[in-house]
């Protein structure tokens, strides 16, 4: 075997190591939520209990993204994926087990803690080590990268309502999930370097810690973030205010308004996957202000409404518009400068603000101007991913191979 064939052989393991972490991350981001009715009756709480629980999950992540730059550097991708999803498989199954059968609402949060931690760490690491892929293979891969973990998603969310639907316990379903997390996750890693050359050298954390804060000085840096801010905060909202506004503003039946959304979900993780070919012959540039555009006549098509049809072309277009900016951006802010993993933690932090407190500000505005009328938000903030995409412009592009 040539050196060349063995390389490309490595890179082959690596990339499709990347795809199942990615993957894993969206099916146990997704597959609780179908299962809060029956986590809540089993605890006995009400809805603010709960949501106190869920909110303890959102403060970890947050902490996961502060600190998983500093934690890539010292255990590495192979370690750090491994060891952060295995985290999140055994959050998974402590609420499953805290829930279910010991009905303790404290051991349940520090379940949902574990998976909070575990997720907004392993996030950033994943998409730090999607980009080393992207740039070692010579191909645009982050699209296809974030569709797997929207693949990811749909699969968990559907797993989770089928197991409800079968009057199977939260508890069974996420012990099974989280044995297979587990088994998946470390087979996956098993391509991943043990160090990367730029990591093996890390700073100390103080060091990291002055990068992280000053990546919030860099302007470009800040421009890639708002990109990331604002597709995120169209995808946060349709999550929660699509189907709602679908039934409604517009008068279609709950099983009409869910279809629309499940179109919603299926459109984003198929511009994702055939996102890669459009980036290379535009540009990423061109890429998200196209998208941004499409976002924009999506949510002008959503909110003045008309025959059903064009509802729903209104949500293909709101998809197509949130589907490219966060996988670009991500990519786009790892080759930005020095110590990727940092920057990368940076951007994402701001799309995960804006995913976590987009449908609250939705929810807020439609109290004064109906939820349709609020929905003009979103339409605005495509204008501003559209007028900021300049900031992904790249001195070089990644090359097509064949």
């Amino acid at each position: 075997m040539t050196s060349t064939t063995a390389d490309a052989i490595a890179t082959r393991r690596r990339r499709n190591g990347v795809a199942v972490a990615f993957a894993l991350g969206g099916v146990n981001l997704s597959t609780w939520g179908p299962r809060l009715p029956a986590i809540r009756a089993d605890l006995g709480v009400g809805d603010g209990t709960l949501g106190l629980l869920v909110a303890g999950m959102t403060v970890a992540s947050l902490l996961g993204l502060g600190v998983s730059s500093w934690l890539l550097g010292r255990l590495g991708p192979r370690r750090g994926i491994g060891l952060f999803l295995c985290l999140v498989a055994v959050g998974v199954a402590l609420v499953g087990v805290a829930s279910g059968v010991w009905r303790s609402p404290a051991l349940t949060e520090l379940g949902l803690v574990a998976m909070g931690f575990g997720i907004g760490t392993t996030d950033v690491m994943i998409n730090v080590e999607g980009a080393a892929v992207e740039r070692e293979s010579g191909r645009v891969l982050m699209p296809l990268l974030h569709a797997c973990w929207s693949a990811g998603a749909v699969l968990g969310s559907g797993i989770g309502a089928a197991a409800a639907a079968l009057g199977i316990p939260p508890v069974t379903q996420f012990l099974v999930e989280a044995v297979l997390t587990v088994v998946a996750a470390l087979i996956a890693v098993r391509g991943f370097p043990a160090f990367e050359p730029m990591l093996e050298a890390a700073p100390p954390l103080a060091e990291r810690i002055r990068a992280w804060f000053a990546g919030w000085g860099d302007l470009r840096l800040l421009l890639i973030g708002v990109v990331m801010l604002c597709v995120e905060l169209g995808e946060g909202s349709a999550n929660t205010w699509l189907t709602l506004g679908a039934a409604r503003g517009h008068g279609l039946s709950p099983a009409t308004a869910a279809l629309f959304f499940t179109v919603f979900a299926v459109a984003e993780t198929t511009c994702r996957v055939l996102g890669g070919p459009v980036v290379d012959r535009l540009g990423p540039v061109a890429t998200v202000r196209l998208t941004a555009a499409a976002g924009v006549a999506g949510m002008v098509l959503f909110i003045l409404g008309g025959p059903p049809l064009l509802v729903l072309l209104g949500v293909v277009l709101w998809a197509i518009g949130v589907s490219m900016g966060f996988p670009l951006g991500t990519s786009a802010a790892a080759r930005s400068g020095s110590d990727s993993a940092a920057r990368v933690s940076v951007v994402t932090s701001l799309g995960y603000l804006a995913n976590l407190a987009g449908p609250p500000v939705v929810g807020f505005l439609s109290q004064a101007v109906g939820l349709l009328g609020a929905l003009w938000l979103l339409a605005a903030f495509f204008v501003v991913a559209f007028l900021a995409a300049g900031a992904l412009a790249s001195h070089r592009r990644p090359t097509v191979t064949t």
